[in-house]
């Protein structure tokens, strides 16, 4: 049995052994407290919801891939309530300790994940990302975490948050793994596309958001790695703004909430901790027609976003508006600071885009992490770009 010394682990006696050979043999992976291990009870991260659900008659599809490919589950990880949260503090289960910044908060809702890998108790992990809920813990614990495509990577045997922005994200210490991981996950295979990544677009909004002491450092970061493309260009990538951008996903993500989690709200009237209790009961004020108004908005917005990065072009940006929050930071200094940080988590979640967050920037010793986003369906040739140009840079992992 592990020893958990981050306190990452939900559960460590739900493990599974590998039953076959493949290009993640020999390895060790967690899973967030919201995929389906047959015979057990997926919490979600809140006590209620597991004393009203029974135990799993099925294993997520996500968890039998990676062991059909060889590697070892080694535990269920915590998450915040029911993947509601970026924080990764849960009131019910405790908070998993930041590796990196053990005074700080690991990010959610993928905490516990983020917390076994960056303390290699795991070789990777894997967890859900709807509003940033592996971007963000990666960024905050230092380590590489990836967003997929919607739809490319199966979410069947999955807690449903929002089926509009679901997904399932890894998370690894090196790139190289990290791309082995989501080759095993990723569905619907296609031909590769042939082309490479030649022209940048630095997000001239997204860097406007972060706390201005860091700027200078992050600017620079970012054309470091602006550098090896043949075209650069600055730009503003939400014409409306990204406030606005982000008060479209919050009204799309929180109708999809309610719709999933309303009727067994009503019925069971579960605890919640602090700020969850809020958001969990404002998704029930959002209308359909406030929905449709949003989601008719996101179309056109994920349209001009698709054509404006084709199949050669990144957008790079910070992953997060700061370095990880301190623990037991008041909810009146934490929320804005989430405002800021689901103006960025956005634009990939719009967009149905792949995503990785690089943790390319130490600062005063925490971690931070940049990000590149690629065109819908582009995961491999994003993952690949990330591997070389990593290993080119000669960045330890």
């Amino acid at each position: 049995m592990i020893h958990d010394t981050w306190q990452a682990f939900f559960d460590t006696t739900c493990t599974l052994e590998p039953e076959g050979q493949g290009v993640l043999s020999g390895t060790t992976f967690a899973a967030k407290e919201a995929f389906d291990v047959k015979g057990f009870v997926t919490s979600g991260g809140n006590p209620d919801w597991y004393r009203t659900h029974s135990k799993a008659s099925e294993t997520a599809r996500a968890i039998t891939q990676l062991v059909q490919a060889g590697s070892r589950l080694v535990g269920k990880t915590h998450t915040d309530e029911l993947m509601y949260g970026l924080n990764g503090e849960n009131v019910h289960y405790g908070t998993p300790v930041n590796p990196k910044a053990p005074d700080r908060i690991p990010g959610g809702s993928s905490s516990g994940s983020a917390s076994a890998v960056a303390g290699k108790l795991v070789d990777f992990a894997i967890g859900t990302d709807t509003g940033g809920s592996v971007r963000i813990p990666a960024s905050y614990t230092g380590i590489y975490g990836f967003r997929p495509t919607i739809g490319r990577i199966s979410l069947e045997g999955v807690i449903p948050l929002s089926q509009t922005f679901d997904t399932v994200g890894c998370l690894a210490r090196d790139p190289s793994l990290l791309e082995n991981v989501s080759s095993v996950l990723l569905d619907h295979y296609k031909i590769p596309s042939g082309h490479s990544f030649s022209r940048v677009v630095v997000a001239s909004d997204a860097i406007s958001r972060v706390d201005q002491e860091l700027v200078p450092e992050v600017e620079a970061k970012i054309a470091h790695i602006a550098s090896s493309f043949l075209t650069v260009q600055h730009e503003v990538i939400a014409e409306p703004g990204l406030e606005t951008w982000s008060q479209a996903f919050r009204i799309i993500q929180g109708y999809d909430i309610w719709q999933n989690f309303g009727t067994w709200i009503t019925e069971t009237k579960p605890h919640f901790g602090p700020g969850f209790h809020e958001r969990f009961y404002w998704t029930l004020t959002i209308t359909r027609e406030e929905r449709d108004k949003w989601a008719h908005k996101q179309k056109e917005w994920r349209e001009e976003l698709w054509s404006r990065l084709r199949q050669d072009t990144l957008i790079v940006l910070p992953t997060a508006p700061g370095v990880a929050p301190l623990k037991n930071t008041p909810l009146n200094i934490l929320n804005p600071f989430r405002d800021r940080v689901l103006q960025l988590t956005c634009i990939a979640g719009l967009g149905g885009l792949p995503q990785v967050s690089m943790p390319l920037l130490t600062i005063q010793g925490i971690p931070f992490g940049i990000s590149v986003i690629a065109g819908p369906g582009m995961d491999e040739e994003l993952l690949a770009w990330v591997r070389n140009w990593v290993i080119g840079e000669g960045i330890e992992c």
